[in-house]
């Protein structure tokens, strides 16, 4: 039987995740390597680690479209695909959950980077018109994409240990100043 939740669960929730959404906005807004950002990995933590799990949808959406107001603007299907995608860490933060350790974090992260590398170039294909409408044309547009991949996956998994590894220093903290 889960337990109840609390409104010290909602309020340690919608404040992890001011933080998280923080986080991700000052990430974006900064020079940064192309495709290292870590919404997909604060989504990934929020759905994984949040009291109220549903509350994590929220972190990568509200991060975008804040950090968007500066950026310039996609396509809106492209935009939209872009939301889409970036709730899939969310989703697998929340499945993870069954499972204990980083294997399931790493394999959901490498997915969920996979998932939205192939749905947003599907995107940018199919609206963007910069390539032609057949399969040669999206063919160029992930070849066009690859050397972004390999960043956007880098990347997700370095934010993912990060927020997981502080997350687990800051628990165990205690433990560890004894130990020392």
């Amino acid at each position: 039987m889960q337990p109840s939740k609390t409104r010290a669960d909602l309020l340690m929730d919608v404040a992890l995740m001011a933080f998280l959404i923080a986080i991700d906005v000052a990430a974006r807004l900064l020079p940064h390597a192309p495709g290292v950002w870590p919404v997909a990995a604060t989504a990934l933590f929020a759905g994984r680690t949040f009291r109220i799990p549903a509350l994590a949808l929220i972190v990568p959406l509200v991060a975008t479209a804040l950090s968007n107001v500066a950026l310039p603007g996609d396509d809106w299907r492209v935009a939209l695909a872009v939301y889409a995608a970036i709730l899939v860490p969310a989703l697998a933060g929340m499945l993870a959950r069954r499972w204990r350790g980083a294997l399931p974090v790493v394999a959901a992260m490498i997915a969920s980077s996979l998932i939205f590398f192939a749905v947003t170039n599907f995107a940018v294909w199919g609206f963007n018109g910069m390539y032609p409408m057949n399969a040669q044309g999206l063919a160029q547009c992930y070849v066009a994409a690859l050397p972004f991949l390999d960043r956007t996956v880098f990347g997700d998994l370095l934010w993912t240990a990060a927020l997981f590894g502080g997350a687990w220093l800051v628990q165990h903290r205690p433990a560890l100043r004894g130990a020392l």
